[in-house]
């Protein structure tokens, strides 16, 4: 028997669960579905973290809060930072970024995914989205003006709307057979937590080595700042070489990477190594089919904005799908959903475009170019009026912002 909805996001994720939460008052059908079991499970602050964390820009904070979670992830673990210093660990460039050159308090707040996950979550069990736990997409086809989704255990769902919210290796994007830009960076990023002798005073730390950046990003435990968050982006040979690594030997090598910046790397969570790999949909949306997040766009995670796009996409889906519901129109028709692509696609292209010239930039060997980007880290830092500009792009505060958005 078919289950029918007017909407079926498939993927729970932070993106996915964001837009359900946009949409809970639009008096649409609507149908969450994802492998996970959809269950918020109990928050332990003292306990270790979760290796893949994000940086939520303030645009990403506004929406969160609008949308009721926020207050769920203030009530778990956040991290907030004010300062960012970046430096060429290959000359003398360098340049310091701070909240307080826009009059802001922070720059933004360092959050494990598993936190905001739940913390969005938790109001949607609230509200009349029905969720639909242990659901695997296996088919996915045109039936009429509909989408018939088969699942694996047999299940079908049948919809004129599907948003595929699934991630970077999405299902829905690839039975659908969406065409995509795509290549390899030829680099694993390491990820994990690292407790460090100095605390990391609020700052997210970024060095460009010879192999690849390293990151370390400020946590924050019970009032501990002395917790980083790495991601350590390396050659796959070198990225191998550092996982087989003891945790002691690890500690080691990464202080030395990071040039001892917050001293003696103390000790060291368990490791993921994650293939770097760039990719973009030729098109967002056809009719009654749409991807958003990861499922559309993934970028090097050199500044940490690949979710902040994406809550971006959720928020300006959202926006378009109500204004079209208060217009009357058809929500599946291609017009109605371009309006979505138009406003998205120029800004995530941009924001790739910026992460693939700064990555290659410093990637780049032959000596007239490390000469000009160390001049021209050290020209910008002496520039207050550029830096502010870069500072609000991080925040998320300039362009075509949806309303969810918006101060």
């Amino acid at each position: 028997m078919e289950m029918r909805a007017d909407l079926i996001i498939v993927g729970a994720g932070m993106v996915g669960s964001a837009l359900a939460l946009a949409l809970k008052d639009s008096g649409l059908d609507i149908l969450l579905i994802d492998g996970s079991p959809l269950s918020v499970k109990p928050f332990d602050r003292a306990a270790s973290f979760e290796p893949r964390v994000s940086a939520l820009s303030a645009a990403s904070q506004r929406i969160l809060e609008r949308l009721g979670a926020w207050r769920g992830v203030e009530a778990r673990r956040s991290s907030p930072y004010s300062d960012m210093h970046v430096w060429d660990g290959s000359g003398t460039g360098q340049i310091h970024f701070s909240a307080s050159s826009v009059h802001a308090e922070v720059l933004g707040h360092i959050v494990e995914n598993r936190v905001v996950q739940d913390a969005l979550m938790e109001p949607l069990h609230d509200t009349d989205i029905g969720l639909m736990p242990g659901a695997r997409l296996e088919r996915l086809r045109r039936s009429g003006d509909d989408w018939l989704l088969t699942l694996v255990d047999g299940r079908e769902l049948r919809t004129p709307l599907v948003v595929a919210a699934d991630g970077a290796n999405s299902a829905v994007r690839r039975l659908a057979g969406c065409a995509t830009r795509e290549w390899d960076y030829l680099h694993h990023a390491i990820v994990t937590s690292v407790r460090c002798a100095e605390p990391h005073q609020r700052t997210a730390w970024q060095r460009f080595t010879d192999d690849g950046p390293l990151a370390f990003l400020p946590l924050d435990r019970e009032g501990d700042e002395h917790w980083c968050s790495i991601v350590w982006s390396a050659t796959p040979a070198e990225a191998e070489r550092l996982m087989a690594l003891d945790d002691a030997a690890f500690c080691q090598a990464l202080g030395k990477a990071f040039e001892w910046r917050l001293g003696e790397v103390l000790a060291a969570d368990p490791r993921l190594c994650i293939p770097l790999r760039q990719r973009h949909a030729k098109r967002y949306v056809e009719e009654g089919l749409v991807l958003i997040g990861d499922a559309a766009h993934t970028i090097h995670p050199l500044a940490g904005q690949g979710v902040n796009l994406g809550f971006l996409d959720a928020a300006v889906l959202a926006e378009v799908l109500l204004h079209a519901v208060g217009r009357g129109e058809r929500l599946s028709d291609e017009r109605v959903l371009s309006r979505f692509e138009r406003r998205r696609m120029p800004h995530n292209l941009a924001m790739m475009a910026a992460m693939e010239g700064f990555e290659r930039l410093f990637q780049a060997d032959p000596l007239p170019v490390r000469w000009l980007r160390n001049s021209g880290l050290k020209w910008v830092d002496g520039m207050p009026e550029a830096k502010a500009m870069f500072v609000r792009q991080a925040l998320g505060l300039s362009g075509d912002l949806p309303e969810l958005a918006r101060a």
